[in-house]
């Protein structure tokens, strides 16, 4: 009962703070008090909760410094000149009635290439965002389809740590689970695409575009090496180099293109890597603003707060408690539907996608024998369900680099038609076998 009623108070701060408009920040402190004092309460030291909470910290130490890294790559892309670069080159090639379905494509093929969400969404995704901008499109629609895209690699790809992560957890064989995944996300896949074909409205969006391009000639000179910082993040991705190199890599040519092609000095370059670009012009910086380390502090508070509850979860016995209603709940409900309402839940308590993932694995597993229908179902439910939670660093990182309002969740559509999909399935089979014997 204690641990069902620490749980609570934690989703109820969430709630008081999401329906009064105050940062999910003082929601997720509000939980680390509740879930520290049940641990108190339950016999354990204090000195070894706060072990507890060093060692879940511990466990995102590599995606903090994922964080930064992102943080200064954008900032390095945009004062360097790279992203007008692409703009100002890619502009005659695009319909903007089309861009949004262009959009979902561009950061699907991205994310599969390079396997992950947030290297996507630092390049790709920033790109995109930055034309969008440009042309005067809907910023909700297009970071819907920045969401979708970054995810769809994320789920499928070989180089997902996400999907090595189920693979691991199911002892399951990581191709054939990518089989099915491609096989159960089809008709999700199709439906999304004639979804963005459907704002095909784009009145002015030309003359915004000129504009812009003009705009962007001004401030800064374009030669064919400002392209430097992305074309050496994209090969080194597809020769498989460890994520964080490539990174660094394109930070120190995104450093030179500063320098040297730009003209900036090295107090201005320090100042933009910390605190993101920004110019004089409200207009330019209306486009092209942004990025820096302390753009990603947000997010990076969100994480810290957030992996220290995995420490409290692995030690304590507080998730004894929706253990049992999951069993519960598995008497009326599909597994997975189970499943996917379990996901929701662990992707809001736990606010990162690797710790909903394994949580919701560890609630499920007795549910589904077969370790290749758990497998499935994971990335079918857990997987895509994260980053639809506001507050889950699945969704608040990307939110945060692309800049946009988390209304913009409504239409990541890719995200909610394949557990709904494939639910409706599930319920299909399920309907077939329980008339087979009468037939």
């Amino acid at each position: 009962m204690a641990e069902l009623l620490t749980l609570g108070l934690f989703l109820a701060g969430l709630l008081a703070c999401i329906v009064g408009g105050f940062s999910v920040l003082y929601a997720l402190v509000f939980g680390l008090i509740c879930f520290f004092c049940y641990a108190v309460s339950r016999g354990h030291p204090v000195r070894d909760v706060l072990l507890m909470i060093r060692d879940g910290v511990r466990t995102v130490k590599n995606i903090l410094i994922v964080f930064a890294l992102i943080g200064m790559m954008t900032a390095l892309w945009r004062a360097g000149g790279t992203i007008p670069w692409l703009i100002v080159y890619a502009m005659g090639l695009i319909d903007p009635r089309f861009f949004i379905l262009f959009t979902f494509l561009l950061c699907s093929l991205m994310s599969f290439l390079i396997g992950t969400s947030f290297g996507t969404v630092g390049t790709m995704g920033v790109i995109c965002m930055t034309i969008a901008r440009a042309l005067s499109l809907n910023p909700l629609w297009i970071g819907g389809a920045v969401l979708s895209g970054i995810y769809f690699g994320d789920r499928c790809s070989p180089m997902s740590s996400s999907a090595l992560l189920v693979s691991e957890l199911t002892k399951t064989d990581i191709y054939g689970n990518i089989g099915r995944m491609f096989k159960t996300a089809a008709v999700p896949f199709a439906l999304t695409c004639l979804l963005y074909l459907l704002p095909q409205s784009a009145g002015g969006a030309m003359d915004a575009a000129q504009a812009s391009l003009q705009l962007f000639r001004q401030n800064f000179r374009l030669p064919l090496v400002v392209i430097l910082p992305a074309v050496l993040i994209l090969a080194l991705a597809l020769f498989r180099v460890n994520v964080k190199i490539a990174m660094l890599a394109s930070i120190a040519a995104g450093a030179a293109v500063c320098l040297f092609a730009q003209g900036m000095t090295v107090p201005a370059l320090l100042r933009c890597l910390i605190f993101g670009y920004s110019t004089g012009s409200a207009k330019l910086s209306a486009l092209m603003g942004g990025g820096g380390l302390i753009s990603m502090a947000r997010a990076g508070a969100i994480v810290m707060i957030s992996s220290s509850y995995f420490g409290i979860f692995n030690k304590t016995n507080l998730m004894d408690g929706v253990d049992r209603v999951v069993e519960k709940l598995s008497a009326h409900v599909p597994p997975f539907g189970t499943t996917l309402i379990t996901s929701v839940f662990t992707s809001m308590i736990s606010c990162n996608q690797t710790l909903a993932v394994m949580l919701t694995y560890q609630l499920n597993k007795a549910e589904i024998p077969d370790r290749e229908r758990l497998a499935i179902t994971l990335e079918n439910t857990v997987i895509v369900a994260a980053p639809l939670i506001p507050w889950n660093i699945a969704a608040a990182m990307p939110l945060t680099i692309i800049e946009v309002p988390a209304a913009c969740l409504l239409f990541a559509f890719y995200l909610y038609l394949i557990p709904l999909w494939n639910f409706a399935a599930e319920l299909i089979r399920a309907k077939r076998a329980a008339r087979a014997p009468s037939a």
